[in-house]
């Protein structure tokens, strides 16, 4: 039999580390857990990844380009002005919550465990998430569809924040599943196009 490929091997290591730190935590989560998990020695995980904390970041990374990679294909798709892609966007990011539970409770829970992660990764991934929503934001205030006058720096922050709360509640809650995700992101939507539009 060949020798499983080394790429193979890392991609193994890290869906089940994904799995792991959510049924465990972050903090309970033991690299020998994550190793059984994968199907790998333990001293196998130390041959990709330092420690838990760069495994955590290296998932981190993973996923988010994944997840970056299939947003920037869905506002192509959408078309229409920029606010059209604004509702497409937290309608894309919401639906984590149902199409993907574990990853989402992985990103709104578990990252915020390690304080490497917290204090001293710059999270370039992050940042161009921020950049998206950013330039979709100043996009709408020079099609004069959002006011010119209001900082995108502060617009952006506000809308992650609730987005990333909103999909807190709805990894977390048992009742989630009985929340109509499309609703809930319309709802966000239109309350913060109401608060920014030109002609309210």
């Amino acid at each position: 039999m060949a020798k499983e490929k080394a790429p193979d091997k890392r991609d193994r290591i890290l869906e089940a580390a994904l799995r792991v730190f959510a049924q465990r935590g972050f903090y309970n989560a033991k690299v020998s857990e994550i190793a059984r998990e994968a199907g790998v020695a333990d001293g196998t995980i130390y041959l990709y990844f330092e420690n838990k904390d760069d495994l955590l970041i290296q998932l981190f990374e993973e996923k988010m380009e994944v997840i970056i990679s299939r947003l920037r294909l869905v506002l192509e798709q959408c078309g229409g002005n920029a606010l059209d892609r604004l509702r497409r966007m937290v309608h894309s990011h919401l639906a984590l919550a149902a199409e993907h539970p574990v990853l989402a409770e992985f990103i709104t829970v578990e990252l915020r465990q390690s304080a490497k992660f917290v204090r001293e990764y710059e999270n370039p991934r992050f940042q161009e998430y921020l950049t998206i929503l950013r330039d979709l934001v100043e996009e709408g205030q020079r099609e004069g569809l959002l006011r010119p006058g209001l900082d995108s720096r502060l617009l952006v922050r506000m809308i992650f924040g609730s987005l990333d709360e909103l999909l807190l509640t709805l990894t977390l809650a048992s009742s989630s599943r009985s929340i109509d995700l499309k609703a809930a992101a319309e709802c966000v939507t239109d309350v913060f196009l109401h608060g920014m539009s030109a002609n309210p």
